[in-house]
């Protein structure tokens, strides 16, 4: 099939008329639509209370357990009566 061929069945399938769609089809798509935007957000928002709790938990453990300071030396004795 060359070029002037595909062309001309190109132009052969744009003139026909475009197939019936059934008129329960929009009813259905928008059915369908409307329950996947409602999942997509009940979803985004599920996952940003669990950033949230995430973040939360992070700071009430930092707190309390202080990673960034030392620990107190265990090795040597502390120096006294001199």
């Amino acid at each position: 099939m060359n070029r002037v061929e595909r062309e001309s069945a190109a132009r052969r399938i744009l003139e026909q008329a475009p197939p019936q769609v059934p008129a329960e089809l929009y009813a259905d798509a928008v059915r369908r639509g409307t329950r996947m935007l409602r999942r997509r957000t009940l979803a985004r928002r599920t996952l940003w209370l669990l950033l949230l709790a995430a973040a939360l938990a992070f700071t009430v453990w930092a707190l309390t357990v202080r990673p960034w300071v030392e620990p107190p030396s265990q090795t040597t004795p502390p120096v006294s009566g001199w």
